[in-house]
């Protein structure tokens, strides 16, 4: 079945996530959409095209092992891993209890280094692919109400660089997309009903700056990409 070019996407909620399978779905992949809850990438499967469902916790080595293994079975290698699946949480580090940091480096750390693991070998042997990660700001620089999260998501961001000077000369491309906005769910329009639309990024451009990531050429490939409305003050 390895007829379309396939990709892997983590995290797949109401969102980013969903607005990443229907960019790459729209591109002529065949998408597997991994998430812990089935809900909303049962909906995706039923309504896009060549999208496939996989039940996993990326924060659980075994289980990631398993749903790629099924994954090359079934559909063939992936050509693209975007690992959108976040552990996040708010406090100081005197509120926070200790499990929140460690839960939360499970997930954006542990589980970006089990799927590159897996996914990595065969875009050696192919000598091309993509491995594409979502990020923030809290990567760069940790607030005082972000201690359970902001230390993980700045380990993620070296992560993939080291993934990506590993991979780069093999011809993998790996990027990281640093976005710095609010994004436009529905949750977050209820949290900040005041805010007015240009205060929010919306998942679509965040899907469609992922899907520019990997089409770019490959003498000009990009790392780390910063993304923010252009009324964001930074």
């Amino acid at each position: 079945m390895a007829d379309k070019p396939i990709a892997i996407v983590t995290g797949v909620g109401p969102g980013t996530g969903s607005a990443i399978v229907r960019r790459f779905a729209a591109g002529g992949f065949r998408v597997i959409a991994l998430a812990r809850s089935p809900d909303r990438i049962r909906a995706l499967e039923q309504e896009l095209p060549d999208t496939h469902a996989v039940i996993c916790d990326v924060s659980r080595e075994a289980e990631v092992a398993d749903a790629v293994a099924n994954i090359r079975k079934s559909y063939g290698s992936p050509n693209v891993l975007i690992h959108n699946a976040v552990g996040g949480g708010w406090g100081t580090f005197l509120e926070i209890e200790p499990e929140m940091l460690d839960r939360n480096f499970q997930v954006n750390v542990m589980g970006l280094l089990y799927l590159a693991r897996e996914v990595a070998p065969d875009m050696i042997k192919a000598g091309n692919g993509a491995i594409l990660v979502t990020g923030n700001t809290s990567a760069i620089r940790g607030k005082a109400n972000f201690a359970g999260f902001a230390p993980t998501k700045a380990a993620q961001r070296i992560l993939s660089e080291s993934i990506a000077r590993d991979l780069g000369p093999r011809g993998i491309h790996v990027a990281y997309v640093l976005i710095d906005a609010v994004i436009d769910v529905p949750r977050m329009r209820e949290r900040l009903s005041d805010a007015p639309d240009e205060f929010f990024i919306k998942p679509s451009a965040i899907a469609d700056e992922l899907w520019h990531l990997y089409n770019q050429d490959r003498s000009a490939w990009s790392f780390l990409t910063e993304i923010r409305p252009f009324a964001e003050k930074w």
